[in-house]
């Protein structure tokens, strides 16, 4: 037998492993209702995001079923696949290191050429929002533009790849329960804070607002769980 790679564990998998052993076991029988977020993290000594993540996993993997405003709920006892991804919410605190930096970098940098390209982002971004779509264009638009302007094509590479990361299944997921039009909203005006310091040639403000921006995405993806009454479709 060959030898197979060594891959750390993210942590999100760890949770979601012991989960579904307990499940297997039927320490949860089918239709029981887990724990809430709040009290499995006490127990497994993690935090709640974490938590959050793994029951998007086992959701993605269709062993249990999130219903709104209820509960997460057992579906099947049955094997599953593991679902393989990146954390969405680890993705975007290495965003918050390396999008701040770059943000700063073009405060210094940009031509007034360069501004007016993350203006027309952010306008692409208010039309799809308009639409009643999800801004993901514009959005990705955003963000590239402001790693151009470095002029290091690994950078924007990293930025690209880092950003891709919302298509994989946890990240599609967590945003299906959690952006709304209301969410889209506030990011495009925190979108337009970044664009107004790096016009200003403001590294310092350029920074914090990219930070910021990144910052309450990751709230938003860790706010309460909403009733299902409550839930708007983006």
């Amino acid at each position: 037998m060959p030898f197979q790679p060594i891959e750390p564990r993210r942590l999100y998998r760890q949770i979601a492993d012991q989960l579904r052993l307990l499940i297997q076991a039927g320490e949860f029988p089918v239709g029981a209702r887990l724990p809430p977020e709040r009290d499995l993290a006490l127990k497994l000594g993690v935090s709640r995001p974490s938590v959050r993540e793994a029951l998007i996993a086992l959701e993605v993997e269709g062993l249990v079923e999130v219903r709104m405003g209820s509960g997460i709920y057992v579906r099947s006892r049955d094997a599953a696949d593991s679902v393989v991804a990146e954390s969405p919410l680890e993705t975007i605190r290495a965003r918050q290191l390396v999008e701040g930096e770059l943000a700063a970098q073009a405060a210094e940098l940009a031509q007034p050429a360069q501004v007016d390209g993350l203006r027309e982002a952010l306008q692409a971004m208010q039309e799809e929002a308009a639409a009643g779509q999800v801004p993901i264009q514009g959005d990705r638009l955003f963000h590239l533009r402001i790693a151009e302007i470095a002029n290091n094509s690994v950078l924007l590479r990293v930025v690209g790849e880092l950003f891709d990361e919302r298509h994989n299944p946890l990240s599609v997921k967590l945003g299906d329960y959690f952006e709304n039009p209301a969410s889209w909203k506030a990011a495009i005006l925190e979108h337009g804070r970044v664009i107004e310091a790096i016009a200003a040639g403001d590294a310092a403000r350029a920074r914090e607002a990219m930070r910021h921006h990144l910052s309450c995405s990751h709230d938003r993806l860790t706010a309460n769980w909403a009733p299902a009454s409550d839930k708007v479709k983006a």
